[in-house]
Parts: C-alpha cells; sequence; structure tokens
C-alpha cells in the first residue's frame, strides 16, 4: 500500500501540472501571465516575396526562422486588396463594409479626406487595454490623419509614424513609373512631403523614408524595453515596400533582387533585431510575434513591385494574389510549430488574441474573426472555413473549403481586365489550383449552391455602414 506522504506528494504534483497547462491553454506563461502581441504588417509584400514562401533572390533569414520556430500558414488572408480597409478590418476583426471603411467611390484615404475610422469601432488595442496591457502604433496608419482619428485616440498609448501612404503628398520630382525605371537615385525622400508624427505631433516633414524602416524598428525595441514588465501590444507597420522604396545606405545594393529586395532585407533585419530583444529581455516565452502584410504586390511597378509567386493578380483585384498574404505566428512558448494550410484572416487577430487575453468580446456588434487560439497552441483546426473578397462595398468573390466562387472579376492599374459579372459564378478549386486557371463551375453546382448558401446567410444581417472615405475637405 502506498504510503500517505507519498500520495499527497502525488497529488500535489498533478494539481501543479494540472495548472500549468491550464495557463497554457488560456495564453498564460507560468508567472508571466497573459502574453504579448507584436504585429509586424509590411504594406503591399507579395505572396512570393519572402525566402520561406519561395523567392530566390531576396533573403529573409530572420522570417524563415520565424516560420521554421513557429508556425507558416499557406491560406492566410486580409480583408481587402487595398490599404485602409485591409487595416481597419485587423485592427477591429469586422468586415470594413460593416464600418463605412471601404468604398466604391474611392478606395483609401488621402490627405484632404475628411472622415477616418468612427469613434463607434473598437480596436484591438481598446480591447486589450481593457485588460491591462500598453499599447503602442509603429509606422503607417491610414485609418485617418486627423487629430480624433489618429492612434492615440483609437486605444493606443503611443504613436511613432507617418499616418498614411508613402507616395502621398507629393511635391516635386519625377513621376515615380518613370523614375523607377532607371534606379533609386532618382528618388528624393524630400519628394514627398509626408508628416511623421509621434502621438499627435508632427516632428519631421518630410520624413526621412531613407530611415524610416530602421527608425521603426528602434522605437518598437524601446517601446518593448519600457514596458517588459507588464503586458503589451506593438503594431509595428510599415510604410514599405509600399512605393516609393526607399532603404538606409547600410542596405542599399545589398539584394540580388535589386532596390526591391534591399527594401525587404531591412525589413528582414528589423525583425530578426526585434526577436533577438525579446530573449534578451527573457520575454520571448511569453510572446506571440505576428508577421503579414496588407495586400498584394502592386504589380505595375514592374521590378519595383513585389510578387505574389503562383497566385493571380495582385492589389487591388479579388483574384488570390490580391489578398492572400504570408502569415507566420513566432512564440517558442506558445506556439506549436508547423506547416498550416488551413484557411486564416487577419480578422482572426482581433478575436484570437482576445481570448488569449481573456478581454471579453463586444456583444453589441457582429465580428467577422474567429478564435484561432486552439490552432496556434495546439494544432487544432482552424475554425475558419470561409473567406468573403469585397472590393469597396461588392461582394466579389467567396471561398468555402478548398472551393472559391467569382461572381465578380476586376483588373486593376491597368493589369486583368475590365469590371466582369459572371452568371453562373467562375469556380476555382484554389487548394489544386492556386493560380484560378481551371474554371470547374460546370462541373460542381452543388458546390456553387453551398457558396451562395453561405453568401445569402452572410447578407441576411448585414447592415453598411455610412461610407467614411468618400468625403473630402
Amino acid at each position: 500500500m502506498m504510503h500517505p506522504k507519498k500520495i499527497k506528494s502525488i497529488l500535489f504534483l498533478s494539481t501543479v501540472f494540472l495548472l500549468t497547462n491550464a495557463a497554457v491553454i488560456h495564453g498564460q506563461n507560468n508567472d508571466k501571465g497573459t502574453p504579448n502581441f507584436v504585429i509586424i504588417f509590411a504594406d503591399d509584400l507579395g505572396y512570393g516575396d519572402l525566402g520561406t514562401y519561395g523567392n530566390p533572390t531576396i533573403k529573409t533569414p530572420n522570417l524563415d526562422r520565424m516560420a521554421y520556430e513557429g508556425q507558416k500558414w499557406t491560406n492566410f488572408y486580409v480583408a481587402a486588396s487595398v490599404c485602409t480597409p485591409s487595416r481597419a478590418a485587423l485592427l477591429t476583426g469586422r468586415l470594413t463594409v460593416r464600418s463605412g471603411m471601404s468604398s466604391n467611390k474611392t478606395r483609401v484615404l488621402f490627405p484632404n479626406s475628411k472622415n477616418g475610422l468612427p469613434a463607434y469601432e473598437i480596436t484591438l488595442a481598446e480591447q486589450l487595454k481593457k485588460v491591462g496591457y500598453s499599447t503602442a502604433c509603429i509606422g503607417k496608419w491610414h485609418l485617418g490623419h486627423k487629430e480624433q482619428y489618429l492612434p492615440t485616440n483609437n486605444g493606443f498609448d503611443y504613436y511613432f509614424g507617418i499616418p498614411y501612404s508613402n507616395d502621398m503628398d507629393k511635391i516635386s520630382g519625377k513621376e515615380y513609373k518613370e523614375a523607377a525605371k532607371i534606379g533609386h537615385s532618382a528618388i528624393h525622400t524630400e519628394d514627398y512631403n509626408v508628416p511623421l508624427i509621434r502621438n499627435t505631433k508632427i516632428i519631421e516633414r518630410p520624413a526621412n523614408q531613407n530611415t524610416i524602416t530602421k527608425r521603426y524598428a528602434e522605437e518598437a525595441i524601446s517601446f518593448i524595453k519600457e514596458n517588459k514588465d507588464k503586458p503589451f501590444f506593438v503594431y509595428l507597420a510599415h510604410n514599405l515596400p509600399h512605393i516609393p522604396l526607399f532603404a538606409s545606405k547600410e542596405f542599399l545594393g545589398k539584394s540580388k533582387r535589386g532596390l526591391y529586395g534591399d527594401v525587404l532585407e531591412e525589413i528582414d533585419h528589423g525583425v530578426g533585431k526585434i526577436m533577438d530583444v525579446l530573449k534578451a529581455e527573457g520575454l520571448a516565452e511569453n510572446t506571440i510575434v505576428v508577421f503579414t502584410s496588407d495586400n498584394g504586390p502592386w504589380l505595375p511597378f514592374k521590378t519595383h513591385g513585389g510578387s505574389a509567386g503562383l497566385l493571380k493578380a495582385g492589389k487591388g483585384t479579388t483574384w488570390e494574389g490580391g489578398m492572400r498574404e504570408p502569415g507566420i505566428f513566432w512564440g517558442p512558448g506558445l506556439i506549436k510549430p508547423g506547416l498550416v494550410s488551413d484557411i486564416g484572416s487577419t480578422m482572426d487577430l482581433f478575436t484570437t488574441f482576445s481570448s488569449l487575453a481573456e478581454a471579453e468580446l463586444p456583444k453589441d456588434r457582429i465580428i467577422d474573426g474567429k478564435d484561432l487560439s486552439q490552432t496556434l497552441l495546439n494544432r487544432k483546426p482552424s475554425p475558419r472555413n470561409s473567406i468573403l473578397y469585397y472590393r469597396g462595398t461588392d461582394l466579389y468573390a467567396a471561398r468555402l473549403g478548398d472551393f472559391k466562387a467569382h461572381f465578380i472579376t476586376q483588373g486593376a492599374y491597368g493589369e486583368f481586365g475590365e469590371r466582369e459579372v459572371h452568371n453562373p459564378p467562375l469556380l476555382f478549386n484554389v487548394s489544386q489550383d492556386a493560380s484560378e486557371k481551371f474554371n470547374i463551375a460546370a462541373n460542381h453546382p452543388e458546390i456553387l449552391e453551398q457558396i451562395n448558401e453561405l453568401v445569402k446567410d452572410h447578407k441576411s444581417n448585414l447592415i453598411k455602414g455610412k461610407d467614411q472615405l468618400a468625403e473630402r475637405e
């Protein structure tokens, strides 16, 4: 018969084991509490632009290491194929047709736009602040440049960045398409009078874009060090590789891919420095880092634009190249490593991080994000099985499982054709045919019926928000 003291010891150890595992399941790491979150968001980066996603000449060793040590998702999507609505969807977990942050009149916000993200929308930063997080937005915002729309009025304790795209406020110099043909020397950062803002004050104008990538990484690292003793959320949204392209002198001419490669290799270097500081500060075991991009590559700019790899088309379209992006999750104490071919979305970050931080989801609105926490922590199947492809306020396509139906197709920036309505819809198996070459609608009417039911259900409770993008001053 077992001695009573031994039984007591076994029971104690079993209790410790169960509590420890429960903490991990709820996103806690022993005594460190809820996890930290870092989102690194590129601009106009294509599915085929990273080494780990098959690029043969752009060296991205740190992102490759993130993918190897964490999870690499191959079916990870944004909610829109251009800047403003994509960013709004990530931060709110909602399709932007609900908030009015997408429009059929103009696709993004501009320096003379009147509005921005509506105050009634709840951002991921506001969600996490409810449970004690320190929050920082570093980089491109593009959800309204007026003070009431800036990050500091949307849940972020700190902001350092450019409030919209880096090609806006152009004041001099050659047109970029012309200048791109003859190299970086023809482009000057002073040609673009974009402001660099700290919190709500302009501290530099025009922003020196030659050093902006490096400075963004340094700001993120400083915030992490200053807030290491409490949970934090850093949203690092690079202005690049959106054109015009700039890189600091340490990276110019380093990549075989040319200037575009130089830019990405500098972004990758900053990712490595962030990973290093998380390890050095003892935070890596309790931090989740996500890397993705806002939309696909801007193809008309030739070698100054990126590549969607085997995917069709790019930025501005609802073909796969416009909305399927690299999705890398790294967290050595939390993420269960592996290749994930399930479907995920940037909207899911809102729901997933809320779950891991134990922040209750709003009950007064529809949240489109799914909770991926069990996929990340335990490699359970993703709860997401569908994607809706909006262009402005119109639904152009829908994916259900392996199949994607196009109700409307339209190119962008003079490529991939004019707007065309399809009846019956085009149908592709995007698991077998990621390039969307082979229309199989005639062979699968039952699949089209299932997708039509998905769309019908979605539209049954859809209330479109007031257009926030169209009004100008």
